[in-house]
């Protein structure tokens, strides 16, 4: 097998990155855009040792979960991988993908229960984070994903995945940016003005904090006119913040942020908690499978304890340990971003919660001090890492810092299986895996793991 060579294949299952799988030869062949139990014809496009690449260049016989995709855009898109796959089945991958990573990766046998599938398929979405462009000639201003494995971005007025009024929002920005003489970025050249408009969205509310990201280090008039423009244009519209972004570089949002015009936040509801979102936030992205997954938690920790202590670590705005708060005599909460850990302590006395206790500090700074100077050990710890999980650092002292149980919250299946094989090999077991679906129509799975101190 070589580069272009046209193989027929068998599609077994599907990768963490949402490949499909076939073998061909004894060679395990990694293909874009197929479901399993697909027969395809693929064109190879890379091949190693052990591995190779192809794409499809035909369906010879489609597997029976195959669906037509609902957005006009989803073959150009790099948004959604999977909307070709019927939903039942999309959870049912997820499940395995989770499996597959354990197994692999870990090497250990845990249970793993069926996915529970997400409270909306359509309009989930409520962060959105659309880079912007330029063309040469017509200079037309462009918003949208970028098409897979580049940076083009394909200019997408309607993505039905997340709220209408989005679209609506970003138009007006993409069509009367030209007016106020706000240019799109050039990244090959690093030249022009707007880089990514940022939306948080409040399912709750119906709020939109709209988030201008510059590439500059301070505002400017025609911008702040801008600003006004589009919160005078919206009464979804809670306010509009510039954040400066001057340099080169694949991170979207800087930690500076400056409010231009109203409210530098939206209200978010999860189980009778109310959540302050700010631009440098992190809140998930489907606040409805954000409350399945926050409602598992609560409802595991009132069973197996009573009134315990908890610490709630990567803690953001710390919702998880707010809405935990109900059933903990107490909540130790932290978090490195100062942003977030103020909005968690102003969300704590708008809801009159009084037995959380706020840190801002880095989590494995804070474990350290927490077993050398206050030798406090906690009956649940919650961990809820970026997708690059925890350090073998952190997760000592999580182990140390626990009594009784740890509960993992994951994004990336890769990494909960590493770090749980760690644990493992201390001596915790785990009790089960319970996936949720959080990003419809991707291979992204969210997963809490529930893990024994022995």
């Amino acid at each position: 097998m070589k580069n272009g060579d046209i193989v027929e294949l068998n599609i077994e299952k599907l990768s963490n990155l949402g490949y499909g799988i076939a073998k061909h030869e004894g060679q395990v062949v990694f293909v874009e855009n197929a479901c399993p139990e697909d027969v395809v014809k693929a064109k190879v496009t890379k091949v190693t040792k052990t591995w190779a690449n192809a794409e499809v260049v035909e369906i010879v016989t489609p597997s029976s979960h195959r669906v037509e995709p609902f957005c006009s855009m989803s073959k150009v898109c790099g948004g959604c991988q999977l909307q070709f796959v019927d939903y039942d089945y999309q959870l049912v991958l997820k499940k395995q993908i989770v499996e597959d990573a354990i197994k692999s990766i870990g090497g250990l046998d845990i249970e793993i229960k069926d996915t529970i599938a997400s409270p909306s398929i359509r309009e989930y979405r409520h962060k959105i984070q659309y880079p912007i462009s330029q063309t040469k000639v017509s200079k037309r201003i462009l918003a949208g994903y970028f098409k897979q494995k580049t940076h083009e971005i394909v200019n997408i007025k309607h993505c039905p995945i997340q709220p209408q009024i989005c679209d609506e929002v970003i138009d007006f920005i993409r069509n009367k940016a030209f007016d106020f003489s706000i240019s799109g970025f050039n990244e090959k050249k690093h030249t022009g003005d707007l880089r990514h408009v940022v939306l948080r969205v409040s399912a709750a509310t119906g709020k939109i904090l709209v988030v201008l990201v510059v590439n500059a280090t301070k505002s400017f008039d025609r911008l702040k006119d801008f600003a006004n423009a589009i919160y005078s244009e919206f009464k979804e519209v809670s306010g509009v913040c510039v954040n400066f972004n001057s340099k080169k570089t694949n991170v979207i949002l800087s930690p500076n942020t400056e409010l231009l015009v109203g409210k530098d936040f939206v209200k978010e509801r999860i189980l009778d908690k109310t959540f302050r979102i700010g631009a440098n936030t992190f809140f998930q992205i489907n606040p409805k499978s954000a409350e399945n997954i926050f409602g598992f938690i609560k409802n595991y920790i009132s069973k197996n304890f009573e009134n315990p202590s908890v610490l709630d670590a990567y803690a953001g705005i710390t919702s998880i340990g707010i809405c935990l708060s109900d059933v903990a005599s107490k909540v130790v909460s932290v978090e490195e971003c100062k942003q977030s850990v103020e909005l968690a302590q102003e969300t704590c006395e708008k809801n009159e919660v009084k037995n959380v206790e706020l840190h801002n500090m880095d989590a494995a700074k804070f474990f350290e001090k927490e077993l050398k100077t206050k030798k406090r050990r906690f009956d649940c710890v919650i961990l809820d890492p970026p997708r690059k999980g925890c350090t073998k650092e952190s997760l000592d002292y999580a182990y140390s810092l626990s009594k009784g149980k740890i509960i993992y919250v994951s994004c990336n299946p890769a990494t909960l299986a590493r770090d749980l094989k760690y644990l493992c090999e201390k001596g915790c077991s785990v009790e089960y895996i319970q996936p949720f679906d959080m990003f419809c129509h991707t291979y992204h799975v969210e997963s809490v793991a529930v893990i024994n101190i022995n």
